[in-house]
């Protein structure tokens, strides 16, 4: 079975960092490109960060570009975001999503919350 594991949220102050993680299995991860994807409170879903399946090129969105990093590590099956100066706007259930157009396949994780608050 498909599994994408989000870890890493929490209870963050304002101008904090987390580093979200998300562990994939039973599928071959390096052919996968991968992305964030959050939802805040009451609002719909926000593609956050993309990177493609070797790691070589990577976007983000204009409301996190220069704060977060996205990276993987295909030998450990493993995806990152990096949170550096979060906002309260940012505040989230992030979502980690493997995605193949070739095979029209797309993997969903359950997600894990970011709260930024003071």
């Amino acid at each position: 079975e498909v599994q994408l594991v989000e870890s890493g949220g929490g209870l963050v102050q304002p101008g904090g960092s987390l580093r979200l993680a998300c562990a994939a299995s039973e599928f071959t991860f390096s052919s996968y490109a991968m992305n964030w994807v959050r939802q805040a409170p009451g609002k719909g879903l926000e593609w956050v960060s993309g990177i493609s399946s070797g790691g070589g090129v990577t976007d983000y969105a204009d409301s996190v570009k220069g704060r977060f990093t996205i990276s993987r590590d295909n030998a450990k099956n493993m995806l990152y975001l990096q949170m550096n100066s979060l906002k309260p706007e940012d505040t989230a259930v992030y979502y980690c999503n493997a995605e193949q157009v070739v095979l029209r396949q797309s993997y969903w994780g359950k997600g894990t919350l970011v709260t930024v608050s003071s």
